[in-house]
């Protein structure tokens, strides 16, 4: 099963409407890269994670799927 971060990042690329190659240049990275986060291959690193966070205006912990449970 994807992890929540690959499928969070192809839906927000997918409602900007904007194609891989079009986030990867936003983000200073390769189609490539893109296309490794969004099938779970690869995860990107901090930094990356606050640019793409700060891109699409949400949390790290929304773009990761992070839960959080409040007794």
């Amino acid at each position: 099963m994807k992890n929540k971060f690959a499928l969070n990042i192809k839906e927000l690329r997918l409602l900007a409407g904007l194609k891989q190659i079009d986030l990867a240049k936003i983000l200073n990275t390769t189609q490539r890269k893109i296309s490794y986060w969004e099938i779970g291959q690869i995860e990107p690193d901090l930094d990356t994670l606050w640019l793409i966070a700060d891109f699409f205006n949400i949390t790290i912990d929304e773009l990761i799927g992070r839960e959080f449970k409040i007794s």
